[in-house]
């Protein structure tokens, strides 16, 4: 299970830690991996200055834990054909988030969504081809899910990438 998961989290280990800790090797890994996941072993343990043998066993562990949950590509969504983008933000029934964050996983178009503080319960980044689809995202697919209160849109007229960096 991950902190994505929108599930109650087990154990929270020792010390009420909630993730493994990692040492400067495993930094060192996660930052050259963050730049290039299609690097080899062995030149990821060139890098960072360890033999193939221990990057194998580390990146193994790291993915293990779930430090490291998966390998992909960056894709620019304007490129892909989906030019149109917006954060819509939610208010659901009191209970009803286990539901509504199933059905919302099942929406096309929906790139993230997050549980937060404050006058709205989710904020989720849509992305679609156009201003049409964006229009049946939210008021055909998403108003039509039992449980959603209502909803606000706001349009991304432009976007800028931060460092997308973790360590």
């Amino acid at each position: 299970m991950d902190h994505l998961s929108f599930e109650a989290t087990g154990d929270p280990g020792p010390a009420g830690r909630t993730a493994p800790p990692l040492d400067d090797v495993d930094r060192a890994i996660l930052r050259e991996l963050e730049n290039d996941g299609r690097m080899s072993m062995r030149t990821l343990a060139e890098r960072v200055s360890v033999s193939r043998s221990n990057v194998y066993a580390r990146v193994e562990r790291l993915v293990a834990e779930g430090v490291i949950t998966g390998f992909t590509a960056r894709i620019d969504p304007v490129r892909a054909g989906l030019g149109t983008a917006a954060y819509v933000l939610l208010t659901i029934e009191q209970h009803s988030w286990r539901e509504v964050t199933a059905r919302l996983r099942e929406v096309p178009y929906i790139e993230h969504l997050a549980f937060v503080g404050g006058d709205v319960d989710l904020v989720m980044l849509v992305r679609t081809p156009d201003n049409v689809t964006l229009r049946d995202v939210v008021l055909a697919r998403i108003h039509a899910l039992p449980g959603i209160r209502s909803t606000r849109t706001w349009l991304i007229f432009d976007e800028a990438a931060g460092s997308r960096r973790l360590h």
